[in-house]
């Protein structure tokens, strides 16, 4: 078995009561029996057996800002906390994944109109919390189901190029009747900007001539998002 990490303690001798009852609490009272602190320190168990995982969970809150922040944080951010190796961080990361993956199969193969706040959620489970930007379409059917979320293109912190062309091609590529933009501001304010604007009028004109809609442009921030639609913009 793998040593403990340098400078960090082996769990104490009442380690496994603890962890029990810790297991015991999440599988009696569900994720809200437990703080944030916790559910961390949960995840972590499995990756350092032999390690107290409290300190690494406070660590990580004190160094991201909250459990959402930590499960997106890139890996390479992981691994700058102390006591976070590869199986540590591939566990957090494990968990961003199902999240993720869990969102989309809620929403794919689904009638959009029907079932707008999951895809809100997928959206972000994807996006809120990542550094550059990034920017996706949704296509969808003639019967608005969502047949495929494809992402087109990662920029800066605060730009992500996309070209009309490019949406038009995948929308054709995909026999898609409608589309559904998606980008995000890593800023964390989803108030669309004036590019943000300009580029959804452009790429709305340019799908208009192949009678493609364009449904919605979500902007997709840590303090929520902004619909083009519900603004009026669209």
């Amino acid at each position: 078995m793998a040593e403990p990490p340098s400078g960090f303690a082996e769990a104490p001798p009442d380690a496994a009561g603890h962890r029990q009852r810790l297991r015991q609490r999440f599988l009696t009272g569900g994720p809200d029996a437990l703080a944030d602190y916790e559910l961390l320190e949960l995840i972590l168990q499995g990756a350092l057996p032999r390690i107290d995982t409290k300190p690494i969970a406070r660590a990580l809150l004190a160094r991201f800002g909250d459990y959402a922040a930590v499960i997106s944080a890139p890996a390479e951010e992981l691994t700058q906390v102390k006591g976070m190796g590869e199986a540590a961080v591939a566990a957090i990361k494990a968990i961003q994944a199902a999240a993720i993956r869990l969102t989309r199969l809620k929403v794919l193969h689904q009638p959009v109109l029907s079932n707008w706040e999951a895809v809100v959620d997928y959206c972000q489970a994807q996006l809120a919390h990542e550094k550059r930007e990034q920017f996706y379409v949704l296509l969808l059917d003639r019967k608005n189901v969502l047949i495929a979320a494809e992402q087109l293109g990662e920029g800066t912190v605060d730009h992500t190029p996309v070209y009309p062309r490019e949406v038009v091609k995948r929308a054709l590529d995909r026999h898609a009747s409608a589309v559904i933009l998606v980008h995000n501001h890593p800023s964390g304010d989803p108030t669309p900007s004036r590019e943000d604007i300009q580029m959804t009028k452009d790429i709305a004109k340019a799908l208009a001539a192949v009678e493609i809609q364009l449904y919605d442009h979500l902007v997709i921030g840590s303090r929520g998002h902004t619909s083009f639609k519900r603004l009026g913009l669209l």
